[in-house]
């Protein structure tokens, strides 16, 4: 285990940690079910995120004094579509979300890797890299496909419009520069037999290194 994850309580000895990246509907949940499947414990950044976002939050009481009471929803909570809304069209705005998000993500993700006792630990991130958490992992898995595939699936699966769509898409940075950082690269752009045989594939060279 890097030094990135270690707490007073973690073991010397810890799980193999893979950082999972690529940028949005890549497929990243996509295969990091299939690791799971292959014996990993894997732990969703975006679902932490969503926890420490949470009403009665200090990072829920940062965000809305950052970006206004305009992005709650009626119950109170964070709307991540309204905010979304205003963070993926402005690099500051997300810039300034991120700042506020990512130490308390970074603080659960530490506490999951520590008490996990699975030999391996899959980090799914959209900013592993940028958020410096690749820098905890031993390995890093980067996934693809192309640009039109990810915006078809982003309409069909999270009901977004074209427009909607393309913004989330082209506000990040270039694919290649996160399969450039790789020691994986798994490209999901096929069947999803042909994205399990690539992951058990990696999955089965990374334990034969331990």
């Amino acid at each position: 285990m890097r030094d990135l994850w270690r707490t007073p309580d973690a073991p010397e000895d810890g799980p193999v940690v893979i950082g999972l990246t690529g940028n949005i509907a890549t497929g990243k949940s996509t295969v990091a079910g299939m690791l799971a499947d292959l014996g990993a414990a894997t732990l969703d950044a975006d679902a932490v995120a969503h926890r420490v976002m949470r009403a009665r939050t200090d990072v829920h009481a940062a965000i809305r004094a950052a970006f206004g009471d305009d992005i709650l929803a009626p119950d109170g909570e964070i709307d991540r579509r309204r905010l979304g809304a205003i963070v993926f069209g402005d690099p500051d705005a997300l810039a300034r979300l991120e700042a506020i998000v990512h130490p308390a993500v970074l603080a659960a993700t530490a506490r999951f890797i520590a008490a996990s006792d699975a030999p391996v630990v899959v980090l799914e991130a959209i900013k592993l890299i940028e958020s410096g958490m690749a820098a905890g992992c031993a390995s890093l898995w980067v996934t693809t496909c192309p640009p039109e595939q990810q915006i078809h699936r982003l309409m069909s699966g999270r009901g977004l419009t074209r427009a909607e769509a393309e913004q989330r898409v082209w506000a990040q940075p270039p694919q290649e520069e996160k399969i450039a950082r790789a020691d994986v690269v798994i490209d999901t752009s096929g069947t999803l037999a042909q994205t399990r045989e690539q992951v058990r594939a990696a999955y089965a060279a990374l334990r034969g290194r331990r």
